[in-house]
């Protein structure tokens, strides 16, 4: 099976990027190649969950495929790369709100190293919009200069300046992805999670064209219960200090989510440090030795303490992702627009509300929705974020 076969509904790209690889081939060959058909940086965008970061593992797994860059996802070379143990292929990704230039530093150097395996060398950066400036000016020096058969590929959300620097971007090839259709994501699911074809198609609905979000909605029974959770905050803003209390409620269930997601990560990572540290250890000099980690520990601390947010973050996001898409159905129920709704469990309360709020109300309330999310992005408290968002559905 190809390497590209968990592309989800994204065939424009499949093909430009297959044709990228056959042509990375014919360079490891020694043959001439036409110009523009292989480059060495590339920026891979679209909406979250459209597949950014698997076309990007995807591609970096074809160039190393021994079968002439078809990316058979057979071959020892496809194998490794998608298992993520290929030595010629590095992964940054970041665990807290940003990537700083020491990390970045450090990857061009080992980029600037010959490939092992004869082919090609990847540099895959998932969210590259969390560059600082120090690290993406660290980036571009590597992209202007690069070392030969030396690929960096990049996945943001968009090619806007907020995202990626106007330079990064003028040096990369773009290739542009689409939000997959709900048939597309549940046929994946069906076909390489056998999931029951009925629950694929709920899932994938509900997830609004996201292949992960579909997968643990359709597996994860603590996901569809924190799903439901968030669909019922319309029909609990009764007052304002109704408003309040769904805000908490909001918060806590994000913290709870995120740490039940890193406290086992966090662990393992801690003890792993202090075992090489010398904790336990009885011979001379090993309790100087753990009295002088106390940096490293600390550093490991700081490190957590960002990927704890960062997960925080990303949990309450899915939430207002979910609870966008019930004011978007509200609405286009009022407007009786030709296109199915998201929730399809919750159509009955979203066409009750359509009878009692005008569309113009519906639009401001999913407009605050959508303004908490740019708010939080933008690093506001989270708290006070969703709790001007509560108070703006509220009023309508």
């Amino acid at each position: 099976m190809s390497v590209f076969a968990d592309l989800v509904g994204q065939d424009e790209a499949v093909v430009t990027l297959s044709r990228a690889a056959a042509a990375a081939a014919r360079i490891v060959a020694g043959d001439d190649v036409a110009a523009g058909a292989m480059t060495h940086a590339w920026i891979f965008t679209g909406p979250p969950g459209s597949g950014r970061s698997v076309a990007a593992r995807a591609f970096a797994a074809a160039l190393q495929c021994e079968r002439n860059g078809a990316g058979c996802g057979e071959c020892h070379g496809c194998h490794t790369a998608l298992g993520g143990t290929h030595a010629d292929i590095r992964y940054v990704v970041p665990e807290g709100l940003s990537i700083g230039v020491n990390e970045m530093r450090a990857l061009v150097l080992r980029a600037g190293s010959a490939p092992s395996g004869g082919r090609w060398q990847a540099v895959v950066i998932e969210d590259a919009d969390r560059l600082t400036e120090a690290a993406g000016n660290a980036l571009l020096k590597a992209i202007e200069e690069p070392p030969p058969r030396t690929v960096f590929l990049l996945c943001t959300p968009s090619t806007h300046p907020d995202d990626i620097s106007v330079t990064i971007r003028s040096r990369c090839r773009v290739v542009p992805l689409r939000q997959p259709s709900a048939e597309a994501v549940a046929e994946v699911l069906v076909r390489r999670d056998g999931i029951a074809p009925d629950v694929a198609s709920w899932a994938a609905a509900a997830a609004q064209g996201h292949v992960g979000r579909a997968k643990r909605l359709a597996r994860d029974p603590d996901a569809r219960k924190r799903r439901e959770a968030v669909l019922t905050v319309p029909r609990r803003l009764t007052g304002v200090g109704a408003c309040f209390d769904a805000a908490s409620a909001l918060i806590e269930a994000a913290e709870a989510e995120a740490a039940a997601t890193v406290t086992e990560t966090d662990s393992t990572e801690r003890a792993a440090l202090e075992q090489a540290l010398g904790a336990g250890g009885t011979g001379r000099g090993a309790a100087g030795a753990m009295r002088g980690a106390a940096g490293q520990l600390k550093e490991l601390e700081k490190r957590q303490k960002s990927r704890l947010t960062r997960s925080q973050r990303d949990a309450l996001d899915r939430a207002l992702v979910d609870l966008a898409g019930f004011y978007r159905d509200v609405l286009i129920t009022n407007l009786r627009a030709p296109v199915p709704v998201v929730h399809t469990d919750t159509a009955p309360q979203s066409e009750a509300a359509a009878g009692k709020w005008s569309p113009e109300s519906t639009l401001r309330r999913l407009e605050a929705v959508l303004a908490c999310r740019e708010a939080i992005e933008l690093n506001v408290k989270p708290k006070i974020a969703v709790e001007a968002m509560m108070l703006n559905l509220w009023r309508g």
